[in-house]
């Protein structure tokens, strides 16, 4: 533990830079104050980072060294004290009315804080949200509170010892234990303190009578399966700054709430009825969060226009403009930020219209989908001239569009130079490809479901026809690389793409390519030469895609190392192409897998993961023989396969082993060879399911598993013979 204290200290406290001498006794000293704990030296080096190596060690000396409190608490005491401006104290002691271990929204946090006035700007080019997101990092800075990265998300939390100590914050003045309030029952409210109080979350519902009382509250949580409606007393709270029912089960909203002249953001999950009449009333609405994405035949708020400050709108269902819902009331909403999806563009009459929404002038928006309702034939004449007037502006990241019904795409597409990713889908009639080739920034590309397209040509790279007949003799091209930055590729269920033509040979195309996803094209045939994607790592070449197309393309490329081929007639012939061994393989749905053909993996020694899906006529994997790297196997609907890999217990680096409806596999392997023990030392993960043949599991395959941690056995009637002492 000192040790990692130790680490600590020293990683902040150097910046990259040897420790002065005069601070190598400082740096001992403050060891010994943190006692060990990760914490300590975390909280320590998070207030140097925030001061001059000047400044370091006066605060070490007179704030932390020889204070007579010991332990965390002055360390934390001392870090809170030198948080500055003075409104993130507050800030910070507001984040302890959620439960400890809570897991902090950034874009909520900063809401309440605004809601409760915290964030007051000092010059009208600084946003309220603005300084929230100053205060945010400030306190991550200080490591006050702690970021955490999911997959999907990123949020924040606070060490249980720092949450006790902005709770001790929070109560020391004895109006904030009435102000603050996170309760799961409103019996437990006292009515004495409702006039004070200024932050209500609320697990429950609550009567009509009992909501009014709290005329002064700023901000209000209803959740729970039992809160079904909204009191239409809310309007009564005319001081109410957030209102979030996202995770409650209201359905509709009261016409009172059209008096909460003040509310700033709006949380709402299940809303179905749609909004109240008078909503753009609402007039200092900023953010509106609607978490029932599914519900496209909602109606919008009737002339949202007028919610001039408005920065958060997920998506618009766009109306008749008669009724205030068409796409010109975007028009006003210069501030909108982050993620737009702009559903039923169907019901936009045509350029001049589209271009009503101001896109163009919305810097702030990162991400964009435009999205087209299903209609007959003759009601999409205008989705070239919608389209065209939709022109985001240039700073844009990432666009979706979704069943559009133009041949062609506009000409700005190739302005779009801070473009990340772009996913067109559902675009029938589309028969030509936007030109994206000189998009210097795109990094993923996802081509799904364009059944009118048969040829992806030159213009794809960006060059016209006359440009490739003067530039083939100039020799322009050659100063040019195009897709400079893509990354990743699918193209998928595109029908009538029968050709994918190749850049001319001194052109630079797809240097950085790494992922190339080709799936349900059954009439593709022709691609660039392999080896115009020198980097490319994993190829999936999946459901009825040419035979033609796997072998030209497998017989070229020699860096994969890691190859998936899926729904394929002729699987051995292409394996016989791979000129590189992979690091991970995968067969699924090859009805006529050569049980021959495993003889093959042999060859591969380098081989780690080995997936073999739905290849009934697989006997056995007697043959196959890769035990030095392989890490993964699994086996999933082969039906006929009855043995495994007789040298199974030699896969010393095997980890995961995963068999599946194998129904008549008997036995996991023979016995290891007189005087010779299993190796399974590193197998981790045994999964067994519905192998209805399966009789035994020999002891001796689990002598050597040590590391084994997770064993699952499911539908295995006929199992007669399992080791005791696992």
């Amino acid at each position: 533990m000192m040790m990692t204290a130790a680490s600590i200290v020293k990683n902040w406290a150097t910046v990259g830079e040897e420790v002065p001498k005069e601070l190598e006794d400082i740096r001992e000293r403050v060891l010994r104050r943190c006692d060990g704990l990760p914490l300590a030296a975390t909280l320590i080096g998070g207030l140097l980072s925030k001061k001059r190596k000047e400044n370091w060690q006066s605060i070490l000396e007179e704030s932390l060294l020889n204070g007579d409190q010991g332990g965390i608490e002055q360390i934390l005491k001392v870090s809170f004290d030198h948080l500055s401006p003075a409104p993130v104290k507050k800030c910070f002691a507001y984040c302890s009315i959620f439960d400890q271990d809570a897991e902090l929204e950034q874009d909520l946090l900063v809401e309440l804080w605004m809601a409760e006035g915290f964030l007051q700007p000092d010059s009208q080019n600084q946003t309220m949200e603005g300084m929230g997101y100053e205060y945010l990092r400030t306190l991550l800075q200080t490591s006050l509170l702690e970021e955490v990265k999911g997959k999907w998300r990123t949020w924040y939390k606070m060490h249980d010892l720092v949450h006790d100590f902005a709770k001790s914050i929070l109560n020391r003045n004895s109006n904030n234990q009435d102000r603050y309030l996170a309760v799961y029952s409103p019996k437990r409210i006292n009515e004495k303190v409702s006039a004070s109080l200024r932050t209500l979350f609320l697990k429950g519902g609550m009567a009509d009578d009992m909501l009014s009382k709290f005329k002064y509250l700023h901000v209000l949580k209803l959740f729970g399966e039992d809160v079904k409606e909204l009191p239409t007393s809310i309007g009564k709270l005319i001081h109410l700054h957030l209102l979030d029912i996202s995770g409650s089960w209201i359905t509709t909203l009261p016409e009172s709430l059209c008096k909460l002249y003040r509310l700033q953001t709006l949380r709402i999950g299940n809303l179905k009825e749609g909004f109240p009449k008078k909503m753009s009333n609402l007039i200092s609405m900023r953010h509106l969060h609607y978490y029932y994405h599914a519900a496209r035949e909602i109606q919008m708020p009737s002339s949202i226009g007028r919610w001039t400050c408005l920065q958060t709108l997920e998506f618009f269902n766009i109306g008749r403009q008669e009724e205030g819902r068409g796409i010109q009331e975007l028009g006003t909403l210069q501030d909108l930020k982050g993620s737009l999806e702009l559903r039923n563009l169907e019901l936009v009459n045509g350029k001049d219209d589209a271009e009503l929404a101001n896109l163009s002038r919305k810097q702030n928006l990162y991400r964009l989908v435009f999205e087209w309702g299903n209609r007959d034939q003759e009601s999409d004449k205008c989705d070239e001239d919608v389209l065209e007037g939709l022109q985001p502006h240039p700073s844009l990241k990432e666009l979706q569009i979704l069943n559009f019904m133009g041949d062609h795409f506009p000409q700005w597409f190739m302005n779009l130079t801070s473009l990340v990713e772009l996913r067109v889908e559902d675009c029938t009639r589309c028969r030509e490809l936007p030109a994206l080739g000189q998009l210097s920034s795109l990094q993923h590309l996802y081509l799904r479901r364009l059944e009118n397209t048969t040829c992806i040509g030159l213009s794809f790279y960006g060059i016209s026809d006359e440009q490739d007949g003067r530039s083939a003799g100039s020799g322009t091209t050659s100063r040019q690389t195009f897709f400079p930055s893509l990354k990743i590729l699918s193209l998928e269920s595109m029908e009538r793409l029968e050709e994918w033509k190749d850049a001319h040979e001194v052109m630079h195309v797809f240097p950085v390519l790494e992922k190339l996803y080709i799936r349900d094209c059954r009439q593709l045939t022709t691609i660039p030469t392999p080896s115009r994607f020198p980097s490319l790592d994993v190829l999936e070449i999946e459901e009825n895609c040419h035979v033609l197309l796997v072998e030209e393309v497998l017989s070229s490329i020699t860096n994969l190392s890691s190859l998936q081929l899926s729904s394929h007639r002729q699987p051995k012939e292409s394996l016989n192409l791979v000129k590189r061994p992979e690091s991970s393989l995968r067969i699924d749905g090859c009805d006529n897998l050569p049980t021959d053909m495993l003889e093959r993996l042999c060859h591969f020694p380098t081989l780690q993961s080995v997936e073999l899906w739905e290849c009934p006529n697989i006997t056995t994997l007697r043959g196959m023989s890769c035990a030095a790297c392989l890490k993964t196997l699994g086996v999933r609907g082969c039906t006929h396969l009855r043995e495994l890999p007789e040298d199974l217990y030699q896969f010393q680096a095997l980890e995961h082993l995963e068999m599946t409806r194998c129904p008549e596999i008997e036995s996991f392997g023979s016995n290891p060879n007189k005087g010779q023990k299993s190796l399974l030392k590193s197998l981790e993960v045994l999964n067994i399911f519905w192998c209805h043949g399966l009789k035994r599991l020999p002891a001796e395959m689990f002598e050597s598993c040590t590391s084994l941690r997770k064993l699952h056995l499911w539908d295995c009637p006929n199992l007669v013979s399992f080791p005791l002492d696992l």
